[in-house]
């Protein structure tokens, strides 16, 4: 995906939510992403693999919304009515050009801004798991910098240690996603 796709997902359309995660209209990704920020529905795939530990990427340079930091496997915003397990799995594939199967565990709300893009995140973010056992990942270069496959404890001291490496919806993921198993 190069740069100017990156730009043109600014301005695809993103589904508006109130309070209770209903839908409450549409407006651009990047206008849902201008500070202060517009509540919106997201997603948030977390894959293990066999021995539990987890995909990881590192968001690509180009991103608009906390570039260079540790994010869980991808994430993304499902097109309005768009059911977000479908939305999840072609984001997937887009990413890092893998597949796996899907399953929801929660919901979460946060809100962050990123100090170096002035851009804002505020999402009712649907958390998916699935186990990939797979071939390496394809990472698109546009979307994706570097990729790690890190054990569960590892991963909360890091995070605990250095928590701008990694993104502000990261420890949300983890948390909805641990309450799954």
């Amino acid at each position: 995906m190069s740069e100017d796709t990156t730009s043109d997902r600014e301005s695809l359309p993103v589904e508006l939510v109130d309070e209770q995660g209903r839908t409450a209209g549409t407006c651009p990704v990047a206008e849902a992403h201008t500070a202060p920020g517009l509540l919106h529905r997201a997603f948030s795939v977390l894959l293990f693999d066999a021995t539990g530990r987890v995909l990881l990427q590192q968001r690509a340079a180009v991103k608009t919304r906390f570039p260079l930091q540790w994010a869980n496997t991808c994430c993304g915003h499902p097109a309005p009515g768009e059911p977000v397990t479908d939305a999840a799995a072609t984001r997937l594939a887009e990413e890092l050009g893998i597949r796996a199967d899907l399953r929801e565990v929660g919901t979460f709300r946060y809100h962050a801004a990123d100090p170096r893009t002035g851009r804002v995140e505020s999402e009712w973010d649907h958390v998916l798991i699935g186990r990939f056992d797979g071939a390496p990942p394809h990472p698109d270069p546009a979307e994706v910098a570097d990729y790690a496959w890190v054990r569960p404890e590892e991963l909360n001291a890091s995070i605990a240690a250095e928590p701008d490496r990694y993104t502000p919806w990261l420890p949300g993921v983890l948390t909805v996603a641990g309450h799954a198993e």
